[in-house]
């Protein structure tokens, strides 16, 4: 498991804006840094820390580039260029010369001049010292908990920000909320003049947003939310395709000509990065999740998505939400759960009915139901199952239905399980390769190489901004993914 953030695609918002208000980044203050580096910890955390490869120094090498652009500073070793071991398509900057992108969004890309393009948008918010004004804003307000954003849909506002109080708010999720539309637009303004500077080619910020808008509507179609469906971080801005011919316009009015976008050198460097979900973390595949480590696993019902995240697993869907996690706890499994309980009910624990006991797969099991009402007066049913998988080790489900929908997580809670040394061992990472597309290649036969059982085709397209009916050219370079080690 890796900790879950319910942190989207804040670059989908690139784009453009009226020219001339681009005020120079003032120069990083020993405040900055100290706030920078305190919450750099709280970050690597959150997102399953920096990523092991060489891929790691070379996204470092060009966010430097593009950083020291800004203004923040005259030296490029006063900026901290992260790629975070990610599966989340993300990428922040923080006060202090912070910079992260994940590689789930590395992957996405198809050349330096995109990446350079997502490192300067991010770049460009903090400059503009937007990180802070929405940090302190998330200050005052008390920040926001893992579990309320998990539940927040179905609980809403108050409710769910009690029930999420056990896990707390932290500096990274402060630092990664979405910003206003005005910011978004300063931000892209900025990030296409540091790109320009830096002598990329200004329209990979158009083209970087076309992706990320292809990769959106694919994510949503395969979960099942349609196209329609725009996550939380779209509901203050623009159609992401909407904005692309208008990035665009803002890369000729920057001026440049240049059409640096360095393919072959980010594609080599790409090649053999970590794609989806590290095995050390356990792995989703559609409905099912694996921990090879723990040596566990669960289905969700038929109808509910699976997030990974760095200490819980989410399972969403329409009829309600639940999550998969652990904590230390001593003393029985009736200890736990009662401390599940009041984690989950912060100041005020709620009442729970009678602590049932059983075995699930063999596993020794407890679980517990109260109800609990959000501010608009729906009444709800959290479940509490906690499994003993040994005296050491133990973890639990919260789940959150409204009342009368009836036994709909009851498939989740019967089906978690052991993993054997043969099947942990089964499972296998993900990652890119690229490959040189030979004479008598096409799109679906190289589609087939994809490593997932469902929409090959539409994945390939994507992961390659190809349209339907591309033609490849043999020594073309074109990225597919494998099982590796």
């Amino acid at each position: 498991m890796k900790k879950w953030l319910l942190v989207s695609v804040a670059l989908l918002s690139l784009g453009a804006t009226n020219k001339g208000e681009l005020p120079p980044g003032q120069p990083m203050t020993a405040k900055d840094k100290a706030t920078g580096a305190k919450a750099h910890v709280e970050i690597l955390k959150e997102f399953g820390d920096a990523y092991q490869g060489p891929q790691s120094n070379y996204v470092r090498t060009i966010g430097q580039k593009i950083a020291i652009q800004s203004g923040l500073s005259n030296s490029q070793t006063d900026f901290t260029v992260t790629l975070l071991n990610s599966p989340v398509d993300n990428a922040f900057a923080i006060p202090g010369g912070y910079v992260y992108v994940t590689r789930q969004l590395m992957a996405l890309m198809n050349n330096e001049a995109e990446l350079a393009s997502v490192l300067g948008h991010e770049v460009g918010h903090v400059a503009a010292r937007h990180s802070a004004k929405r940090n302190s804003r998330a200050t005052k307000g008390g920040g926001l908990a893992v579990l309320a954003t998990v539940l927040g849909s179905v609980l809403g506002g108050s409710q769910g920000a009690e029930l999420g109080q056990a896990l707390g708010s932290n500096i990274a999720t402060r630092y990664v909320l979405s910003f206003s539309r005005a910011q978004e637009y300063q931000a892209d303004d900025l990030g296409v003049s540091y790109i320009a500077k830096a002598g990329y080619d200004p329209k990979a910020s158009s083209t970087m947003l076309a992706a990320l808008a292809a990769q959106s509507a694919l994510d949503a179609r395969i979960t099942g939310r349609g196209e329609s469906s725009l996550p939380k971080w779209a509901s203050s801005h623009p159609d992401p395709l909407s904005r692309v011919s208008r990035a665009g316009q803002q890369a000729v009015s920057s001026g440049s000509t240049s059409q640096v976008r360095n393919e072959a050198a980010f594609l080599a460097a790409l090649d053999g990065v970590l794609y989806g979900d590290d095995p050390k973390q356990g792995v989703v595949d559609g409905r099912s999740f694996r921990h090879p480590d723990l040596k566990l696993a669960f289905t969700a019902p038929a109808g509910f998505a699976i997030s990974n995240g760095s200490s819980a697993v989410s399972i969403a869907g329409s009829s309600g939400k639940a999550e998969f996690s652990g904590m230390k706890s001593e003393g029985s499994l009736s200890d736990y759960l009662q401390a599940v309980f009041k984690s989950v009910g912060g100041n005020s624990a709620p009442n729970i009915g009678e602590v049932l006991k059983t075995q699930i797969n063999g596993i020794p099991t407890a679980y517990a139901t109260t109800t609990a009402q959000n501010q608009s007066g729906q009444q709800l049913t959290v479940t509490v199952y906690v499994y003993e998988f040994a005296a050491d080790s133990r973890f639990h489900i919260v789940a959150i239905t409204p009342a009368g929908s009836g036994a709909v997580f009851d498939p989740l809670f019967q089906s978690v399980r052991r993993l054997s040394a043969t099947d942990a061992a089964a499972v296998k990472p993900r990652r890119v390769s690229v490959v040189t597309v030979k004479a008598g290649d096409t799109v679906p036969k190289l589609a087939e190489r994809m490593a997932f059982e469902d929409n090959r085709l539409d994945r390939f397209l994507v992961l390659n901004s190809l349209a339907a009916n591309a033609t490849l050219k043999p020594g073309q370079k074109v990225k597919t993914i494998i099982y590796g080690q």
